[in-house]
């Protein structure tokens, strides 16, 4: 089957409550990762990819970063007359509000997927990093003649509850909640006709069931045919702070890094138009990722440096993620840090953190 013949359907606020440090001026869907991504530049991308050309992205709150950084899709070739880029926000309907569950969101999101024309809907979230083919779950779901397909890794469940499953020749027959233990879990991305989904949006009206994997996959693993779709490449989940550290850190090894920005499927994001970054006499930068835009006069080691991130001289950076415009004055020590947006370090001070208690400076703020 092909990709057009599928609705997207994007959640970029669950999982923000893991990552409040980060998320609570912005949605988990514009967390910021690699330098010069946001989280939902990778299931978008995605989708993209597959040949997907309609996705509804269903927003819940702090998203006006979200839409600044997706605009009108241009940046996925999904600014278009038909089809393209769709920000469902909160109370976008007659009696629609704020919602706590993709359940909750699905109602209220409603109006937009009946009138969408695809057979077929994808719903993902943004709290996983990875890129997966999905042309390869279409497929695997026509050739099992699947009414659901739920996309699974094995590995420690996140800490933030997760559902886990148990097979009989590759379906489904047990689902329960997991957290912090070896298991087969979740990564939220179901596959399902249009159709079953909005029959399942309508039991919940009625029954007033909010809970989106008990009606879906934890009520039904006997009456309808549940296949699991392992994903076995490169994926890292976000539950806390420092599990977003240890995720950026991962790219810093080339394998990683390698596994996933696949060649074959791009990760496309907003372009900013900076300058190269500029490294003055005497700076040193070892094994770290540095966007354009940047200005290193000191020793960066061990980093990821987003657009606009300037070390002063004498300065040494270690083991850290800074994000845009942050000002790192002259003969700042950081080590294991954490920040923001626009943040100012000023000359002389010393912040050390540890790789198991990394240290989180909030937006603007200046030491």
């Amino acid at each position: 089957m092909r990709g057009n013949n599928v609705l997207g359907i994007i959640f970029p606020n669950v999982g923000d409550d893991s990552l409040s440090e980060l998320t609570s001026l912005r949605s988990m869907g514009s967390v910021p990762f690699g330098g010069r991504y946001r989280l939902i530049d990778f299931p978008l991308s995605s989708m993209v990819d597959c040949g997907m050309s309609k996705i509804g992205i269903v927003t819940k709150g702090n998203y006006q970063s979200l839409m600044d950084h997706v605009g009108s899709g241009r940046a996925w070739d999904l600014s278009r007359k038909n089809g393209g880029l769709m920000i469902i926000p909160p109370f976008n309907t007659a009696g629609a509000g704020m919602h706590n569950t993709r359940m909750e969101a699905l109602r209220g999101a409603m109006d937009f997927i009946r009138h969408c024309d695809e057979e077929y809907v994808l719903l993902t979230d943004c709290n996983f990093i990875c890129n997966i083919d999905y042309q390869k779950i279409f497929d695997f779901h026509i050739k099992n003649n699947a009414d659901i397909t739920a996309v699974y890794t094995k590995g420690t469940a996140p800490e933030t509850t997760g559902l886990g499953f148990k097979f009989n020749n590759g379906r489904i027959v047990e689902a329960e909640f997991v957290s912090d233990e070896e298991a087969d879990y979740s990564m939220n991305i179901y596959f399902m006709r249009k159709a079953l989904l909005e029959r399942f949006v309508n039991e919940s009206v009625r029954t007033g069931e909010n809970d989106f994997e008990k009606m879906l996959i934890m009520d039904n693993t006997a009456s309808l045919k549940i296949m699991g779709f392992q994903y076995a490449g490169f994926v890292r989940v976000l539950d806390n702070l420092k599990s977003y550290f240890d995720s950026n850190m991962s790219l810093l090894k080339s394998e990683n890094r390698k596994a996933l920005f696949d060649k074959e499927r791009p990760v496309y994001t907003k372009v900013r138009d900076e300058v190269p970054a500029i490294y003055g006499l005497g700076s040193s930068v070892k094994n770290s990722l540095v966007t354009d835009g940047c200005v290193i006069n000191g020793t960066v080691e061990n980093c990821i440096l987003s657009h606009g991130v300037h070390i002063g001289k004498g300065a040494v950076v270690k083991n850290c993620i800074l994000m845009n415009n942050t000002y790192i004055g002259d003969g700042v020590h950081l080590d294991c840090v954490i920040a923001d947006k626009e943040v100012v370090i000023k000359p002389n001070k010393r912040l050390a953190g540890d790789f198991s208690y990394p240290i989180f400076i909030g937006k603007m703020i200046v030491i």
